[in-house]
């Protein structure tokens, strides 16, 4: 009995070794080749010109000597308050959409950080949306802020030259959305305004205009300057 199973093992261990032998292995997978990478984004034309030309006509007439003194715009905030949003969130789902049309960047919705009863209002409601932008999406939203939305304002006159903070900072309110031109007439259900808020490394007020000033921003009682 002991003789006939280990036959019966050795016999079970030939078929298995034929079996492995005989299957054929799979063929190697070649490599996937790589997508070819997207070609790079223009560069922005008002990036250009503040490195070519704004800094260096702000060092001269400030006088500095470090160049890291020399004024530059770190931020753009847009921020747009909806009153009833919590009543009615199409009017808010309206509102990020276009801020996102503007702005080519995601909104976040504001919420309320405390309760204030006068407006039955609670915290944590949501009252509006925000986009922060920086770098390469800031210099593009600003050349055509300046271009394209700030002329089509009605009765325009020029930008207030008060509207900083004392620290460098300037905001501005814009009273109706419909002067970008991402916005489409026919599909807006509210007209509202924004809050702009440029953000500057200059700790002044005149540093700060004479920088949005060499940049391009229209202020009462001047020329523009244009970005070559």
């Amino acid at each position: 009995m002991a003789d006939t199973k280990e036959k019966q093992q050795e016999k079970h261990e030939k078929q298995g070794k034929k079996e492995k032998t005989g299957k054929k292995s799979a063929p190697a997978r070649e490599p996937a080749a790589e997508a070819p990478a997207g070609e790079p984004a223009p560069r922005p034309r008002l990036l250009d010109h503040y490195e070519q030309r704004v800094r260096p006509r702000l060092q001269q007439q400030f006088g500095f000597t470090n160049p890291h003194q020399i004024p530059k715009l770190v931020k753009i905030v847009l921020n747009v308050g909806i009153g009833d949003a919590s009543k009615n969130p199409k009017v808010l789902e309206a509102a990020v959409s276009e801020l996102g049309a503007i702005t080519g960047q995601q909104p976040v919705v504001t919420k309320a950080k405390k309760a204030i009863a006068n407006f039955n209002l609670r915290a944590g409601v949501p009252i509006g949306c925000a986009v922060t932008l920086r770098g390469a999406r800031m210099f593009e939203f600003l050349d055509r802020f300046i271009n394209v939305a700030v002329p089509r304002m009605r009765d325009f006159r020029g930008l207030p030259d008060k509207s900083f903070d004392g620290r460098g900072n300037y905001t501005l309110g814009v009273k109706e959305q419909m002067i970008f031109p991402e916005i489409d007439y026919d599909k807006v259900e509210k007209i509202h305004g924004m809050d702009i808020t440029f953000v500057t490394t200059a700790g002044r007020d005149d540093a700060a205009l004479a920088l949005l000033r060499e940049m391009g921003m229209p202020f009462r009682g001047e020329a523009p300057v244009v970005a070559a």
